[in-house]
């Protein structure tokens, strides 16, 4: 995390100055962070980096990615009463957020690992916060897709309505050769269509499972599959997941991880 991000998110919470403990004499203490219930950890870099800022020592033995039970500490602090119970929130905040999209996308991904499926997230985040979420999706196991609009191309339903698929295509070839490309379509025509035209990555948009079937059979039998990276996206959620998992496809990509995952319950206590 970047100093001035890092003081930005600090400023969000503290404001132009903590009217409390400014006026508590500072204390040197212990305190302890725990996680309340289980699941994926994640943010634990950024909490670390967070009191490190103000000068509070921790420890630990965890990391992002590890699988923690309730009642477990998964950080030992020292330092300033004053800098650890201002920065308290924000190092929650992230523990929390990021922790709780980890642990979402961790059960889609051994829910499907069997399949050999991709689980991805969109660009459905909150502003100003999609690194952060993109990476617990990663700590998670899931693909981070496209950070940002420069990544790559995907040309969606609403170019093709105004350029028409070829022509946004032979657009985006202007890109150069080390962006994919990425068509989204709604029907069998249309993906042979974009597969033909050479798509890199074809997205099959809110089709039912017995379409994606469908399609990815005709795609075989034109020999066509092989040359496509097939994603399944809309509205695809836990209780769909693994139908779509079991169509022959490569990738699933998820709004839900980040947009519909509830945090993970953590608390700080003084010793």
């Amino acid at each position: 995390m970047l100093v001035p991000e890092l003081e930005l998110f600090l400023m969000e919470d503290v404001g132009k100055f903590d009217l409390f403990h400014d006026l508590l004499p500072d204390k040197l203490i212990n305190a302890k962070i725990t996680v309340k219930e289980d699941g994926i950890l994640a943010g634990l870099g950024e909490a670390i980096r967070i009191f490190d800022h103000c000068g509070v020592s921790s420890s630990y033995k965890w990391k992002d990615g590890d699988a923690v039970t309730g009642g477990d500490t998964i950080l030992d602090l020292k330092g300033s009463s004053r800098a650890i119970l201002q920065n308290e929130r924000v190092a929650l905040n992230f523990l929390g957020r990021m922790s709780g999209i980890a642990t979402l996308t961790r059960r889609c991904v051994d829910m499907t690992a069997h399949t050999g499926v991709r689980i991805a997230c969109t660009r459905k985040t909150t502003p100003g916060f999609r690194r952060f979420e993109k990476r617990a999706v990663m700590i998670g196991g899931g693909d981070p897709h496209r950070f940002d609009l420069t990544d790559a191309i995907i040309i969606k339903d609403n170019h093709i309505r105004i350029y028409g698929m070829e022509m946004a295509y032979k657009y985006a070839k202007d890109a150069g050769f080390m962006k994919k490309i990425e068509i989204e379509v709604e029907n069998a025509e249309d993906a042979i269509h974009a597969a033909e035209l050479g798509a890199d990555v074809i997205m099959l948009d809110n089709m039912d499972v017995s379409t994606i079937i469908e399609t990815v059979s005709i795609l075989k039998e034109k020999k066509l599959r092989d040359s496509v990276v097939l994603e399944a996206s809309g509205d695809i959620t836990i209780d769909k997941l693994l139908t779509y998992a079991e169509t022959g496809i490569d990738v699933i990509s998820m709004g839900m991880l980040t947009h519909s995952s509830r945090w993970l319950d953590f608390g700080l206590e003084v010793d």
